[in-house]
């Protein structure tokens, strides 16, 4: 066997399924659909060491490759009982790329390499005439791209210039004589935009689009996308050289993108689309618009039978739903390609628990195949159904879900207006790779042409992103800044809203709803409780936001943020007040005002939260957060207090700080002033009393943030547990108290098992941890973080994703040493990492009791949390 090339031809193959990672995906399955018996074009694969290696060498090939080729020719020759490169019964190829993992689109793919001047002649005798036209211009057209570098676009004008003198409006339209002038304008092109020939050696068309696939690799769009889906470790892309089978031969020929099961919903149907006399990449660049798959019977008798027996002999082999790619030749199938289905995360829900109902998977199984991120997309709102909607135009439900925006027609642009805080919906006449970038910002996506497996669709699919293809009614003049859907002309900049379930366009903005979670939902969330490890609870600071979270799963409240409380139109104008005071008896009267209003917080918190702990974290804002710094309204508050405006500036200046985020905040306040966390102690013992005497089941926990120091714990420790006794006896409160503290300053962390002997839980800030860890400020830095990511310095975003070998070295040092000083100290995690599922498996790792995040992540990180343990 050769280390670079590895054979699939004729019923035997170099490999198999579980070889991903040197074939990759494609090249795996092709080898092991060829041992299950199912028709494939014979052909073999260049391996992802290989790629590797060219890129390593600076585009060089590896020594033996160019021999290992050759000999791999000459098999498919004999399989095939043609030559490359020959006149008379010429051997033609395509060639595609195929990682490890799945990538839509975004490398390259040359079809029907070794056809020229010389072996037209003999394609035409074995097909016809009109038939090796149209493989040759689309030879050309392909190479011309990728490999040449001339826009697509140049193509595309001049067959839409032919269609149009010739009056058709479909490429089958065009008969052999003017396909015959298109190849001819094609070479012109190429000769001006290269200053060289069509290449007409067939090796030397081999030899350039293997290079080509092996470098689109390392293309922009292929790198955005391996960042967006958080693809990392790969070593590059696998090549796959096959024998062409034509589905542009003729009206008994065709070709088509499948799924086993609608990638949308997850319903147990034969979900495709085909085109007749085409070749597959019609369909997926959404040129043309294919018909629906149960219509191929209508011209090819009995081939939607033979399809569905594949489909199913695949999902039983596979237990999976597959996305395919086939052609028919003359009426004969061929398989092209299989892999696991791109999918909603709907979809990915009710196939998991379908397939467990059938005995495909069970429950571990089906725990693990969903992926934890993609929940996000079923736990945001919809449309609103009673809302009026004005449909302007209507296309394929592409994907599904709801989505409005401002109108832009570039990905470029779309790009432009996110980054400056734009909402943004994506108008194309199609997609192409080199949008994914304005794809991944857009709220939602319309073209004009394309179906339900065009480039638009799969990649929206995979980012949860709502789309409609192939409506016709769009018509967009980019340059001028507008479009037509229909009759109604729309602006850059409009509002639009688009149903991705019903496929509809509207004008405006619709109101939305809240998700329903229920169903097959239910069903795998509760299998992942069965087997999770680690407790997920919720950082809520309302009762909203508390009740939303219990509905979303959450088995407490991890952080609860007082300073979010006091900045209510209700409250803001004593805090002001209690901020400004000049004496202690001042802010005494104006924490008194704010005592019952931060108990009813806190009632309304326990209640939802009936039975389950809430991690109350003390006042910790820098205070001049509070304060109004323009001028007028500085006037405006003094006159409130009844000072002058020059005293209020005084004040605010006086408590105005060069790095806030560093200076008199979190405990540091506590100690300057007292009374602030004496009040704020009080609410919570008074509110726990009320509920406990309503038979709510309280359980609080009062978290004293930012703490470096042992010494900074112990002064509270005494100042509350000092006053419990008396706090207990006027709220009439019985239960439970925990007292602990957030890990977010680093020294903290390294002194864990001094802090442990004065707190009682520990819950790591890892916000604050990674700002200071880093010393990156998240609010300033995010261009910076962009820039290193994408220069590989850093592997993600910190402040989305915890940096495991720095930062999370700190938490397993913590928690560690904290346990040793205090065994049992219950430890848990509240920075926005216990929502990102990689993070939550790391916690899990560590032996994190729990992890707490958003209200909407709350599935996530349940999800997250059962594939951890499941990964143990």
């Amino acid at each position: 066997m050769s280390p670079w090339t590895h054979l699939f031809c004729d019923g035997e193959a170099d490999g198999d399924g579980t070889q991903r990672e040197l074939l990759g995906g494609k090249g795996a399955n092709l080898a092991e659909m060829t041992v299950l018996g199912i028709p494939v074009p014979p052909g073999f694969t260049l391996s992802t060491a290989c790629c590797a290696a060219f890129n390593e060498a600076a585009g060089t090939w590896p020594a033996g490759l160019a021999d290992d080729i050759r000999a791999s020719l000459e098999r498919l020759e004999a399989s095939t009982d043609r030559r490359f490169g020959d006149r008379s019964r010429p051997l033609l190829v395509s060639v595609r790329s195929g990682a490890a993992v799945s990538m839509p689109g975004m490398m390259d793919t040359i079809l029907n390499l070794g056809l020229n001047d010389e072996t037209v002649p003999g394609l035409a005798r074995l097909g016809g005439e009109r038939f090796a036209w149209d493989s040759y211009r689309r030879l050309i057209q392909m190479l011309g791209d990728v490999v040449l570098g001339i826009d697509h676009h140049v193509f595309e004008r001049e067959l839409e210039q032919l269609k149009s003198h010739a009056g058709v409006s479909e490429d089958t339209g065009l008969g052999e004589h003017h396909l015959q002038s298109l190849v001819t304008r094609y070479k012109a092109l190429v000769r001006e935009h290269t200053g060289r020939d069509f290449p007409q050696d067939p090796m030397e068309q081999l030899s350039l689009a293997i290079d080509a696939v092996f470098g689109s690799w390392q293309n922009e769009r292929a790198i955005t996308y391996r960042r967006l889906n958080d693809i990392r470790g790969l070593v590059g892309t696998a090549v796959n050289v096959q024998a062409m089978v034509f589905g542009n031969l003729g009206d008994t020929s065709a070709t088509g993108v499948c799924f086993t099961r609608n990638p949308s919903t997850g319903e147990d149907v034969f979900y495709g689309e085909f085109l007749q006399n085409a070749q597959g990449e019609d369909v997926v660049a959404g040129i043309r618009t294919p018909r629906p798959i149960e219509e191929i019977d209508t011209i090819l008798p009995g081939m939607l039978g033979q399809l569905l027996a594949i489909k199913q002999r695949l999902e039983n082999h596979y237990h999976e739903m597959q996305d395919i790619e086939f052609t028919v030749e003359d009426g004969r199938l061929y398989m092209l390609q299989t892999r696991a289905g791109k999918r909603t995360a709907a979809s990915a829900v009710r196939i998991a628990t379908e397939m467990v109902d059938e005995g495909l998977i069970d429950r571990a199984t089906a725990v693990r195949r969903v992926d934890a991120a993609s929940l996000d997309q079923l736990l945001h709102p919809t449309f609103d159904t009673n809302a009026e909607r004005i449909v302007v135009a209507s296309g394929l439900p592409a994907s599904p879900g709801a989505g409005c925006g401002q109108v832009v027609f570039s990905a470029a642009e779309a790009t432009e207006w996110a980054a400056a805080g734009k909402t943004v919906l994506l108008l194309r006449t199609e997609t192409s790779p080199e949008d994914i970038g304005g794809m991944s910002v857009a709220q939602g996506i319309l073209t004009a042409r394309g179906g339900m497996t065009s480039h638009a669709a799969v990649v929206a699919r995979g980012m949860g992103t709502c789309c409609v293809a192939g409506c016709r009614a769009l018509s967009i003049d980019e340059a001028g800044g507008r479009a037509k859907l229909g009759d109604t002309e729309i602006a850059r900049g409009d509002w639009l809203s688009l149903d991705g379930s019903s496929g509809e366009a509207m004008l405006g903005r619709l109101p939305m709803v809240e998700p329903v979670l229920a169903g097959d939902f239910a069903r795998l969330m509760s299998w992942a409780d069965d087997v999770r490890r680690l407790g997920v609870r919720t950082n809520a600071d309302t009762p909203e936001d508390a009740r939303r979270a219990r509905e979303f799963g959450a088995e407490g409240i991890g952080l609860c943020r007082t300073e979010h409380m006091f900045f209510g139109d209700d409250r803001i104008a004593v805090m002001r007040r209690m901020i400004l005071a000049d004496n202690e008896r001042q802010r005494a009267v104006a924490l008194e005002q704010l005592l019952p209003l931060q108990r009813e917080d806190f009632i309304g918190i326990f209640t939802a939260m009936d039975g389950w702990p809430v991690t109350i974290r003390l006042l910790d804002p820098p205070l001049h957060e509070f304060l109004p710094h323009e001028p007028e309204a500085q006037a405006a508050l003094a006159r409130s207090l009844g000072w002058e405006a020059a005293d209020v500036r005084a004040r605010v200046a006086e408590l105005s700080e060069q790095n806030p985020m560093l200076g008199v905040r979190g405990c540091r306040l506590g100690i300057l002033m007292p009374e602030i966390y004496d009040m704020q102690v009080r609410a919570i013992f008074e509110a726990a009393g009320h509920c406990e005497q309503a038979g709510v089941h309280v359980l609080p926990e009062i978290m004293i943030p930012l703490a470096g120091t042992a010494e900074e714990l112990a002064v509270f420790k005494r100042r509350i547990r000092g006053g419990e006794a008396e706090l207990r006896r006027a709220a009439g409160y019985k239960g439970e108290l925990l007292l602990g503290t957030m890990i977010e300053v680093p020294r903290a962390a390294l002194t864990a098992g001094a802090l442990a002997e004065q707190a009682e839980f520990f819950s790591f800030g890892t916000n604050d941890l990674t700002q200071m860890g880093f010393g990156l400020s998240r609010d300033d830095t995010g261009p910076l973080i962009a820039h290193y990511v994408e220069a590989g310095l850093l592997q993600r975003d910190p402040f989305t994703g915890l940096d495991q070998a720095g930062i999370g070295r700190l938490v397993e040092l913590a928690t560690r040493e904290g346990r040793a000083a205090r065994p049992g100290l219950k430890v848990g995690v509240c920075g926005e990492h216990g929502g990102d599922p990689e993070s939550v498996g790391f916690f899990h790792r560590t032996g994190l009791d729990y992890v707490s995040c958003s209200p909407f992540r709350v599935p996530i990180a349940r999800l997250a949390a059962a594939q951890a343990s499941l990964a143990d």
